[in-house]
């Protein structure tokens, strides 16, 4: 590929922020592709509630029931952190079509509380967020996809791996090809688990005209079947508001999506309650079949409940799971390679991941980028330990981002707001989002802390790689030499051998690969 191919931006973050914003930019010659908008409003609610819904509604739906005490307060808990997540959802909506810019709450946070602030939420979403949760899903895919071939035991922990590894990179393929397949494969696996869940819900109606509804009656579904706490009520409210994580992926995207402005408010007005209903809905039915007891003892509830009241087709059940867990891989790989691609765009990552391809308009390098990282996690031992250290800064930076809302109609009252919802609203978030935030750091300082800890680590990076600009000759001399490989294309060149591999059939020649940099 010949290094005419690689076309830089001009100089500046405003100039590389209006072309990807505006697929018209660069009429002039410099600036002539951007990513495109092709993203409606059915796909739009795709990306929200394939993201919420994972395996967690399928698999362990009982952190709530477990510490709310009774059937009838962890239903109202799912409602409540249903309605508090609509509210977040709200104050999102405000800021996406204020700042029409793809990476969600990073480029909000870096837009209004400076780079410091946007560069530590990109830098624990880049090191340890995306590429943990990406693994984790991946391996609950494989897990229930090669659980039916191993009935009497667990399946080898190489093989879960492995099989992980080529869900990635199929979907790394797809997203890399086009976003209208991406698009394709969050829908219809979307789809696919709300006919799933829908099941469960027409079952547990089933069950309740059969008179099995014991644990719905007023009397029953506030008896509790252990000693009320506060402490752990207030942790029920944590596992849930947990489990609507992914409420604002679509935020990361906001520069493909078609008409925004109207688009971005309804994918969230009509995704969230969807969530809400369902989450409410498949618990009732759960409990219709299943005892609190029952509930509490299952390692996989879903499965549970198909093999008490589906008998031979009880494996619709895990092939759900598998179906859910697919459809979320593909969703979290979109939405953060937009995440990345916006921070390099911003300087904040390094340029390349800035790329797109300029026939299939998908940042390939940031594809890349965020496949090798998951693939790293999946060599590690410690998955698990790292996503609880770092949940809680996860969830920190959903309150600086509604605070941030705040902050901005208090310095820029003046600027044009295509939305504009009322302060009460992200009061009422951030109240709930302290408690939530005050009880996690009592309950749990050690896990906190080393989490803040982890984030921290991304100052002096920034202070070394970001904000300082005047840097000596010997360090300038040095870094150039150790990207001398980069500026002769063999990043690109890479690129483009890992594009031909994937899709042999569609690209003949490598000449006709070509990227430009934002």
């Amino acid at each position: 590929m010949s290094e005419g191919s690689w076309k830089p931006c001009s100089p500046g973050g405003g100039h590389s922020e209006r072309a990807a914003s505006h697929p018209d930019a660069g009429t002039d010659g410099n600036i002539g592709i951007a990513l495109k908008k092709q993203i409606g409003l059915f796909s739009a609610c795709g990306i929200i509630i394939g993201n919420i819904i994972g395996s967690g509604v399928f698999v362990s739906p009982k952190g709530v029931l477990e510490n709310a005490g009774s059937v009838g307060l962890s239903i109202i808990v799912w409602v409540c952190t249903g309605f508090f997540t609509a509210v977040g959802a709200l104050c999102y909506a405000e800021l996406g079509v204020t700042i029409p810019k793809s990476g969600g709450d990073y480029s909000y946070v870096k837009d209004i509380f400076g780079g410091l602030a946007g560069f530590l939420r990109l830098w624990i979403a880049v090191l340890v967020i995306y590429p943990t949760s990406q693994a984790v899903v991946a391996l609950t895919f494989s897990t229930y996809v090669l659980q039916p071939l191993f009935p009497t035991c667990l399946p080898p922990q190489i093989a879960l791996r492995l099989l992980a590894a080529v869900c990635l990179l199929l979907l790394t393929w797809v997203n890399c090809h086009s976003v209208r397949w991406a698009m394709c494969v969050q829908d219809v696996f979307t789809a696919g688990k709300l006919l799933a869940l829908g099941l469960i819900i027409i079952m547990g109606f089933v069950q309740i005209c059969k008179g099995h509804y014991y644990w719905l009656e007023p009397s029953h579904a506030l008896e509790n079947f252990r000693e009320y706490e506060v402490g752990l009520l207030a942790l029920s409210f944590l596992q849930g508001s947990f489990a609507y994580g992914g409420w604002n992926f679509l935020n990361y995207v906001t520069e493909e999506l078609v008409d925004p402005c109207r688009n971005l408010p309804r994918a969230i007005f009509i995704s969230i309650p969807v969530v809400t209903f369902v989450y409410v809905f498949v618990n009732m039915a759960y409990i219709t079949a299943l005892s609190p007891q029952e509930l509490l003892a299952s390692n996989a509830v879903a499965v549970t409940f198909g093999a008490k009241l589906l008998g031979v087709m009880s494996w619709i059940m895990p092939m759900a799971v598998a179906l859910s867990t697919f459809g979320g891989v593909n969703g979290s790989l979109f939405t953060s390679s937009r995440l990345f691609f916006a921070g390099a765009r911003e300087g904040h990552l390094p340029h390349l991941l800035a790329m797109i391809h300029t026939r299939r308009c998908t940042p390939i390098p940031a594809l890349l980028f965020t496949l090798i990282s998951t693939l790293l996690m999946l060599c590690t031992s410690d998955i698990y330990t790292l996503i609880n250290y770092v949940g809680f800064v996860n969830y920190l930076f959903y309150g600086v981002t509604v605070a941030g809302l705040i902050v901005l109609r208090v310095q820029q009252p003046s600027m044009h707001r295509p939305i504009k919802i009322s302060l009460v609203w992200p009061v009422l978030y951030l109240l709930f989002w302290t408690f939530l935030m005050v009880f996690s750091l009592y309950s749990g300082p050690l896990v906190c802390g080393v989490g803040l800890v982890i984030m921290m680590t991304g100052v002096p990076v920034y202070f070394l790689g970001v904000y300082w600009e005047n840097k000596p000759r010997c360090f300038i001399i040095t870094m150039s030499k150790a990207q001398a490989p980069l500026r002769q294309n063999s990043f690109g060149n890479c690129c483009d051998y890992l594009y031909l591999i994937f899709c042999p059939p569609i690209i003949k020649d490598i000449t006709q690969l070509q990227y430009h940099v934002l």
